[in-house]
């Protein structure tokens, strides 16, 4: 019997793999996963290719899951390895993160891998950029970028926004660039405008007849403009013969519509905004203050340090910072110390606009155009001069690097580590002028955008490629997926796609280095908040992937 049997039972076997093999084949592959963090008490990989990570600094907390960190030198660190040399090939990356409420500090870094040196990597980061030069540029803006030491060729022109001869503000809000300008003349006034592509700009409106639309921040998810009456000789430019005052903050409505916030004291012209702590603070340039918006729409004196002129302000790791129109200074306010002066700069007389590279607040300054970067609680080292410039605005975090715009050249500079700046391009060509200057800095649909004097028109660059969800990122819990087609980016939020980069070829970003994976920290800054579930895959997910990982919170 057992003979006659056996045949049978093959068959049968055969049959049942043939089926197995049939239902298998039907069913899409599972993401191939690269590295599997879950952040459940430590920095274990969970995937076959054991890379183990790293934690800088106690950001494991018993009985509470993610890593928690605290924005100031906490992160996690994986080796490089063969598995994590991602090559020209698609990739993905995602996470959950959680932003505290009371986050005051800029966000940060979430997961990078990048060689600054080379400038080959990539970075998936929630940027908060002020001070570029007298106000925001980007509140919380979540950034995909991957770069192997690309640039474009030469800067775009998108125009000039209307008569303008002095961009004072480049700001994102809800998905749109706006700027706002200088117009001097005796029936002009200074404007906001809306950037509608091609050179096109749509005028929003002047909050008032004052020359100018001296600084912009976006508050509560409102946009405000503030006005000044500018003084032109102060660029070596004609003085404008519209000697109408300014000071006062405005938030907007709609085209040609604004709210009167109100005035900040006897101010002519306002020169920083920014949020902290919850609540709007502007300084005045020409006069001593720096004010607090109330409830009620008036505004409380903050008073200054040694009755010194603040300019341009910015927000780093709880603290409110002030550059100074009077001397070589820094000065930071906290509300349980008041001002203190931070920092005497050697050879300055005045300090313009902050940003963050490398985890530390850095620090424009004239005569010599030199960069400072915070070493600690008051000790400054110079980080290099930008080429033959005299003054250095704003100072601009862009998809792994540093920028710097200039006075008198008006040029744009990146920086190369060792204390290293090359200059890339003279933005404004405008004859016959003694000064020409880059003032204002933002990044938008990828691009580096900068506004100059005297021309008035807005430029951008490229470096590698960028996606970017050009709305601020509320507070909270988000789940994000980053992904690296053949050809493009593409960024999803909470399973929703959020943006996409520009197409390109896929050999021209190898990203092959040595540098090794940071989850919390990158090339810019810190992240403060939690992270848990990071994932790599050696593939590019899709739409419904992005959707249903979302729909797991952890």
């Amino acid at each position: 019997m057992a003979p006659m049997n056996a045949p049978f039972y093959v068959l049968t076997i055969a049959i049942a793999f043939s089926l197995t093999s049939r239902e298998a084949a039907a069913q899409p592959a599972a993401p191939a996963l690269i590295g599997d963090w879950k952040f459940d008490g430590d920095a274990r990989d969970n995937s076959p290719n054991a890379n183990h990570g790293r934690a800088h600094g106690d950001v494991f907390t018993p009985g509470k899951p993610g890593a928690r960190l605290n924005g100031r030198d906490q992160f996690i660190e994986i080796p490089a390895s063969e598995s994590l040399r991602l090559g020209a090939k698609p990739f993905s990356v995602s996470a959950w993160i959680d932003i505290p409420a009371d986050a005051d500090d800029r966000a940060g870094d979430l997961i990078s891998m990048y060689d600054p040196t080379t400038r080959r990597g990539f970075q998936l980061s929630i940027a908060r950029r002020d001070a570029a030069t007298s106000g925001q540029s980007n509140p919380r803006q979540i950034e995909f970028g991957v770069d192997n030491g690309r640039l474009d060729k030469a800067p775009i022109d998108h125009g000039r926004p209307g008569e303008a001869v002095y961009i004072f503000g480049l700001i994102v809000h809800e998905g749109r660039l706006y700027a706002a300008t200088c117009e001097p003349g005796l029936d002009q006034a200074g404007h906001l405008y809306r950037y509608e592509g091609q050179q096109r700009w749509t005028d929003c409106g002047s909050p008032d007849r004052a020359n100018g639309v001296t600084s912009l921040a976006v508050h509560d998810g409102k946009l405000y403009a503030a006005t000044g009456k500018y003084r032109l000789r102060g660029s070596a430019l004609q003085e404008s013969p519209n000697e109408t005052h300014g000071g006062h903050v405005y938030r907007y409505e709609a085209p040609g519509r604004f709210t009167d916030c109100g005035k900040l004291g006897e101010s002519e012209a306002i020169g920083g905004m920014t949020t902290y702590r919850g609540q709007l603070h502007a300084s005045s340039i020409y006069s001593p203050g720096v004010f607090r918006l109330k409830a009620n729409g008036t505004w409380k004196s903050l008073g200054t340090p040694e009755g010194r002129r603040v300019e341009a302000m910015t927000v780093f790791q709880d603290s409110l910072y002030g550059g100074a129109y009077d001397k070589g200074e820094v000065y930071r306010y906290r509300p349980d110390e008041g001002w203190k002066i931070v920092g005497a700069l050697p050879g300055v007389t005045q300090t313009y606009g902050f940003g963050v590279y490398g985890g530390k607040l850095h620090v424009g300054a004239w005569p010599n155009g030199d960069v400072f970067r915070l070493e600690a609680e008051d000790r400054w080292t110079n980080v290099g001069r930008l080429g033959e410039e005299k003054e250095v605005m704003p100072i601009v975090s862009y998809n792994g690097k540093f920028y710097g715009g200039t006075l008198p050249l008006a040029a744009l500079f990146r920086y190369e580590e060792s204390d290293r700046w090359t200059k890339l391009f003279d933005l404004d060509r405008t004859p016959d002028v003694q000064y020409r200057r880059v003032f204002a800095m933002t990044v938008f649909e990828g691009a580096l955008y900068s506004g100059t004097l005297p021309s008035g028109h807005v430029y951008s660059i490229r470096a590698g490629r960028s996606a970017t969800r050009d709305h601020a990122l509320a507070a909270g819990p988000h789940h994000l997926l980053a992904v690296r087609e053949a050809n493009r980016l593409r960024l999803y939020i909470d399973g929703a796609l959020a943006a996409t980069s520009d197409t390109f070829d896929a050999a021209d970003y190898d990203l092959t280095s040595d540098a090794p994976l940071r989850i919390g920290f990158g090339a810019t800054e810190y992240f403060r908040g939690t992270i848990r579930g990071a994932r790599l895959y050696n593939q590019a997910l899709t739409a419904a992937d992005a959707a249903q990982q979302a729909a797991k919170r952890p």
